[in-house]
């Protein structure tokens, strides 16, 4: 008898930007990392950036994803998400400069105005989530800290 497999979907403004079945869904809410497979009890959590490990058949897919929602059913998990991309599509040189330009205006932002902060911090939480992406796809423990949260 084989697994039962939960059926994954991630949806944006333009409709849907990925589907798959899949043993696992590993991913961050806001309370912390989650685990979901078949039978999981339904819940609703907000998303910070990270990243989206789906395990399927013999495979895994790494994503990342800027924040969204994240709708769980015991059969199907829908993630609502502005930007999704495939680890393997990113380009590192890419996000690690993205990375220093993010923590060069947060720097800047400091004392000056709330919003270029919050603004800044998003857009280095982004980039960390990409490089974290990177890392996973390379093979490399990338796990969430307390301070990644």
């Amino acid at each position: 008898m084989s697994d039962k497999l939960i059926k994954v979907d991630v949806v944006s403004q333009k409709g849907s930007i990925y589907s798959a079945d899949a043993k696992m869904v590993n991913l961050r809410g806001d309370e912390g990392e989650m685990g979901i497979s078949y039978g999981h009890t339904q819940l609703l959590s907000t998303l910070p950036a990270g990243v989206v490990r789906i395990e399927r058949e013999g495979e895994q897919d790494t994503l990342f994803v800027s924040g969204g929602i994240v709708e769980v059913q015991p059969h199907q998990v829908i993630i609502l998400a502005d930007v999704m991309e495939r680890a393997k599509d990113l380009n590192e040189a890419a996000a690690e400069k993205a990375r220093q330009q993010a923590e060069e205006a947060l720097n800047k932002a400091k004392g000056e105005s709330k919003v270029d902060a919050e603004e800044a911090r998003r857009m280095l939480s982004e980039a960390e989530a990409r490089l974290k992406a990177l890392k996973i796809l390379k093979g490399v423990n990338a796990y969430y800290s307390d301070s990644d949260h």
